[in-house]
């Protein structure tokens, strides 16, 4: 019995690795999307505490630049009038995570929200009355009977959105810490582009 587990075992291996036939490279993929999706996503939701351990970046809400070279400062004057109201100023948001936004097709790093330890300029994703969740950047915090209300906006978007302008606890599925691959993101997207609407394709501009 354990010589034909062993065996079994082998052949499998080498299937995989080895094998360069179709037989393999399909064998080869299957393993692998087994592997990501029931094995690698469900220990990294655990280990990150949300259900979105990485997300990709779908829509403009969040880009900065506006040619090859960043610029923070004309970034800022042509955006500044979107903050007067949160009164958050260019020397509050120079020190925010992601200050230089990100771009469509951007793979993020999300982890658990804890909604006592979120503040103003912290990236969160949440759930809304969209087909995905949103990512977008928070400007206020409340509290009302003992529980935190957020409200966001993105940072390329001309004004709030009306869901964003309350955000309850509840809504909250991750917040974003860290950009993993630049990009990555299109390898999925480019299969959706022809049914979005005209102004949501291609690539980003500063609204």
């Amino acid at each position: 019995m354990k010589k034909e587990i062993k065996k079994f075992f082998e052949r499998f291996w080498f299937l995989i690795w080895k094998d360069d036939s179709w037989k393999g490279w399909i064998t080869s993929i299957i393993v692998l999307f087994v592997f990501i999706k029931w094995i690698f996503f469900p220990l990294l939701s655990l280990a990150t505490g949300t259900i979105l351990p990485l997300a990709i970046v779908e829509s403009c809400s969040m880009y900065h630049d506006n040619g090859i070279i960043h610029n923070y400062e004309s970034w800022w004057d042509y955006k500044e009038s979107n903050y007067d109201d949160f009164s958050i100023n260019k020397e509050n948001f120079s020190n925010f995570i992601f200050k230089n936004g990100f771009n469509k097709g951007d793979v993020l790093f999300i982890v658990g929200a804890n909604p006592d330890k979120l503040k103003v300029g912290d990236i969160i994703i949440f759930q809304a009355p969209t087909t995905n969740p949103v990512i977008h950047r928070i400007v206020n915090i409340k509290e009302e009977n003992g529980e935190k209300i957020f409200s966001t906006i993105g940072d390329n978007n001309p004004r709030q959105i009306d869901f964003e302008k309350e955000i309850l606890e509840e809504q909250l599925v991750g917040k974003a810490i860290l950009k993993v691959i630049p990009y990555a993101g299109w390898v999925k997207l480019i299969f959706y582009e022809g049914f979005r609407e005209n102004n949501q394709k291609g690539l980003c501009e500063i609204n």
